[in-house]
């Protein structure tokens, strides 16, 4: 009776809420495709274009160092200018920059530039820049997401909120292999470059006409708006200096936390594909189930972990506990990882990728979440800036060492192994800096 008392009161609150989180969902699947696409033509890319791993590895490397300085400033400034400006000028320029990427065959960059700057390749360089300004915008996309999930709903249904925006990685790129393998094979690889970011402008326009903040939205009711609001409020007038974030461990348990898990999620991005075709001897064309089955299983994995620690506070568990029991759970998902180096079957290693990439999402909607359960919804986006400039970190050292590793013995096994055992590292260390998940507390000025 109780359940069916709660369903109804649910449903006269109203859930607007619910399509500006579809929103989020869309501009995130787009966010992934577009990131996804040089991951998926690696190896046609590294066998037209004579790339080795260094090569490869270096392109990665521009992409990351890029998104690191753009994911800090996107939420220092859009914590400044709101989501609706900010988010909107983030997208509309990775569609820039993604288009860019095409220039590298209809503008070909001079040889000679090779001998003037590092001595790369000329199309190796062209990627580097187009990768850095596509990693300069899209640093916006997890900052905007996370802050207007933190506006937008109270924290029992926040988790899941994120599993479901953050969902749209997995949809973005499960739908990546189909649709740029068909345009890399049946036009050209510039092509999938031009495709994708036409669609971004079309959510740019849609967003600016549709998106307000919840106390200025028409179409939110009153009833839902208390929802919204029906945790404690913010301090009011509370001023945090960006700088002082550093010395909170709320802080440092999100940017590590990240840190760790991002740079094992960018490693299947960046060489899930890769290691399908090396591993099992797949073509570009036989790669595209695999890889949708992959995203399917991870999609899956975003909603069910963000779905999980929700229900065990309806049921009465703490915050911390629901939180970190659903991390547990998805960390030991992980582990069975590292035999997918060892089966004969494409088919078992695709399921024991699949498991390991919807854990690591389940695990990273909970991780989202902690930092609207800790902090004030005004400094949302700044954290999670920091907290993506560490996992870019890790990505650049990382990436160095996979190209290594692969250059030496041409094998993953090494990698995977890593890969299993990351996440419950990683949630150990969270734990010792935030054993109960405690709030912030501040001794700043308020202003009156």
């Amino acid at each position: 009776m109780n359940e069916l008392k709660n369903e109804s009161t649910t449903s006269k609150i109203g859930k607007f809420r619910w399509i500006i989180c579809g929103l989020l969902f869309i501009a995130t699947a787009l966010n992934y495709i577009d990131r996804q696409i040089l991951g998926i033509l690696k190896p046609a890319l590294e066998k037209g274009l004579n790339w080795s791993e260094g090569d490869y590895a270096s392109i990665v490397t521009a992409f990351t160092v890029a998104y690191a300085i753009g994911y800090t400033g996107a939420g220092w400034f859009i914590d400044r200018v709101g989501v609706k400006r900010g988010y909107a000028l983030a997208v509309f320029f990775w569609c820039v920059a993604e288009m860019a990427h095409a220039l590298n065959w209809f503008i070909p960059i001079d040889a000679r530039v090779n001998l003037i700057i590092w001595a790369m390749p000329a199309t190796v360089l062209g990627f580097c820049v187009a990768r850095f300004a596509l990693g300069l915008a899209e640093g916006g996309n997890f900052p905007a997401a996370g802050k207007t999930v933190s506006e937008w709903f109270p924290k029992k249904e926040r988790a899941l909120a994120v599993g479901i925006f953050n969902s749209g990685t997995n949809i973005g790129a499960l739908a990546a292999p189909l649709l740029i393998l068909w345009l890399a094979t049946d036009f050209s690889w510039p092509i999938a470059f031009i495709v994708t970011p036409i669609v971004g402008f079309i959510w740019v326009v849609i967003w600016l006409m549709f998106y307000d903040s919840p106390d200025k939205h028409k179409r939110v009711t009153p009833a839902e708006l208390a929802y919204i609001h029906s945790d404690p409020p913010d301090p009011p007038g509370l001023k945090i200096p960006w700088i002082t974030l550093l010395q909170y461990r709320q802080t440092w348990m999100f940017v590590i936390g990240t840190g760790i898990s991002g740079t094992i999620w960018w490693f299947w991005l960046y060489w899930g594909p890769d290691f399908l075709f090396k591993q099992y001897g797949l073509n570009m064309k036989q790669l595209g189930l695999p890889m949708v089955v992959i995203y399917f299983i991870t999609g899956v994995g975003s909603i069910v972990g963000g779905w999980l620690s929700g229900w065990f506070i309806k049921r009465g568990w703490s915050i911390n506990l629901s939180r970190k029991m659903a991390m547990l759970i998805c960390a030991l998902c992980v582990v069975p990882v590292f035999a997918a180096s060892m089966v004969s079957s494409v088919w078992i290693a695709v399921a024991l990728v699949g498991l390991a990439m919807a854990a690591h999402q389940g695990f990273a909607a909970n991780l989202i979440t902690t930092v609207s359960d800790t902090a004030p919804r005004r400094i949302v986006a700044s954290i999670m800036g920091l907290g993506g400039t560490a996992a870019c970190v890790g990505v650049i050292i990382f990436a160095q060492v996979i190209a290594y590793i692969l250059e030496k013995t041409g094998e993953y096994r090494v990698l995977l192994f890593i890969a299993s055992c990351a996440y419950l590292i990683n949630l150990l260390i969270i734990h010792l800096i935030n054993p109960r998940l405690k709030s912030m507390e501040f001794n700043v000025p308020q202003s009156t």
